[in-house]
């Protein structure tokens, strides 16, 4: 959610935001004999700023707070499961529809800050027929089809996950779930308001799971401890275009 934006000559944008974020996953953990997060609560906030440098390269920085409880139970939220993040992008613009770049991320997920490094890809390629390619927080592939002003039809794969910080067997652990999905994505723009309804149908190809200890031998050395098999996907959404 931008709290200001303000435009240069190239229609790069200077702006203050806000990001609000939040996800509740229930793993249904049928035939599994070892014991595991079964529910995973993901709370974020955090600030952002957007600026270009010159006319070539622009930088991206972001701080905040999330909370990565196994539980939906908000007594039960203690300050092992909170974790602070930061980071700072520096992006190359090598074309109005191409972009990449690369810097720094530092949390605490390891129990205390650690430097990762971070990488930024965004490209577009705009018309009745559309492609985007974007790693930001995780990825999002799609090529769609304008069918008119309204309405436009795309085939897309998303790569995401959640994860959870707890005690197990007395050490302080993670526990990662991700998945990548793909199906069809259409979308349909409500009048000139900005607002568009969206959904997405097709498969959840991919869905491990795993704990790992928090310190940097324990993420290296993570494995992938559980799979859960290829299942139908269905999401629904809203999305709210604060340019127009």
């Amino acid at each position: 959610m931008p709290l200001s934006v303000k435009l240069n000559e190239n229609n790069r944008p200077t702006a203050w935001g806000i990001g609000l974020g939040g996800s509740y996953t229930s793993l249904n953990n049928k035939n599994f004999t070892d014991d595991m997060v079964s529910e995973i609560m993901n709370l974020q906030v955090g600030l952002y700023h957007l600026r270009p440098l010159n006319d070539k390269w622009s930088m991206r920085a972001s701080a905040g707070v999330a909370v990565l409880a196994p539980s939906a139970d908000l007594s039960k939220i203690r300050f092992k499961h909170v974790l602070g993040s930061g980071g700072i992008i520096f992006i190359r613009h090598l074309k109005p529809n191409l972009s990449i770049g690369g810097g720094v991320a530092i949390n605490s997920s390891l129990g205390y800050p650690m430097i990762f490094p971070a990488v930024y890809l965004n490209w577009e390629l705009d018309g009745k027929f559309d492609m985007n390619v974007e790693l930001v927080e995780g990825l999002d592939v799609s090529a769609g089809y304008s069918f008119n002003d309204w309405f436009k039809l795309s085939y897309a794969l998303e790569m995401n996950g959640q994860a959870a910080l707890l005690e197990k067997d007395g050490k302080d652990v993670i526990f990662s779930h991700q998945y990548i999905v793909t199906g069809f994505r259409p979308e349909i723009k409500v009048g000139k308001t900005g607002l568009s309804m969206t959904a997405m149908a097709g498969l959840n190809l991919f869905r491990p799971a795993s704990y790992s200890d928090r310190t940097l031998k324990g993420v290296f050395a993570a494995d992938n401890d559980y799979y859960f098999a290829v299942s139908p996907y269905v999401s629904l959404g809203i999305k709210y275009n604060f340019g127009k």
